[in-house]
């Protein structure tokens, strides 16, 4: 492999094993060797996997145990795990390795529409967000927008039950890269994206959040945000 040449006839014995007589150089030979094979190989090595590899003769066992001296204290050392050999890296910089981050959380197409209804009908309920979206609401959805910081209750509407309104959130803006509410999609470019069906009525008009004017009832902060209906355990599309 590299041009070193190893023992001949006269330094195998009739099983194969090397000959004591075998000089130092052969020992460096088989030890870089096992260091190729090793750096190379996708998976774990056996001690059968790197004596076929070998030319007849090499001490396996050895060589091992020499590179793996030699190792002990760089970034990455040889182990055997399960009987088998391979690189890794030092236990003290595995830190170095590690890489934390957020994976956004994939809204179902449920809380999609919730959250475009919230954001163009805003302050709208629980029960507003069902009357346009056509379905009842599980539980969940809006809790989910709640929960990754999407929406915040806004206030309570002056009807019977005084059900929570709900509007977007400062983090609603800055993760779909709107400077205001004022920048959301109109009618045009829904159209363009194909969100928006091009035969629509000649009145349609997509709701300008920006120009809301509402007259809710501030939220008690002391009262708990609860839903006024529950639809536990009802599925949505």
């Amino acid at each position: 492999m590299d041009g070193t040449s190893f023992p001949g006839p006269a330094h195998v014995d009739s099983e194969g094993a090397a000959a004591p007589g075998a000089s130092p150089q052969d020992e460096v030979a088989v030890e870089r060797m096992l260091e190729a094979l090793l750096f190379a190989a996708a998976e774990p090595l056996g001690l059968a996997d790197l004596r076929r590899r070998l030319p007849g003769g090499a001490d396996v066992e050895a060589g091992l145990a020499a590179l793996a001296a030699r190792y002990q204290a760089r970034g990455v050392r040889l182990v055997e795990v399960a009987g088998r050999w391979r690189f890794q890296t030092a236990d003290d910089l595995a830190f170095l390795m590690t890489e934390e981050r957020t994976e956004p959380r994939r809204l179902s197409r449920a809380a999609q529409e919730t959250l475009a209804i919230v954001a163009y009908h805003q302050p709208v309920t629980r029960a507003e967000i069902e009357a346009i979206r056509g379905v009842q609401a599980s539980r969940g959805t809006l809790d989910l927008l709640l929960e990754i910081g999407f929406v915040r209750p806004r206030g309570r509407r002056r009807t019977p039950g005084r059900p929570v309104t709900y509007a977007t959130t400062d983090a609603f803006l800055e993760h779909f890269g709107l400077a205001s509410l004022a920048d959301l999609p109109g009618a045009a470019e829904m159209k363009a994206a194909g969100l928006l069906d091009l035969d629509l009525p000649p009145d349609f008009a997509v709701p300008d959040p920006a120009t809301v004017v509402s007259d809710d009832l501030p939220l008690d902060e002391d009262t708990p945000v609860e839903f006024h209906t529950d639809f536990i355990g009802e599925q949505e599309p």
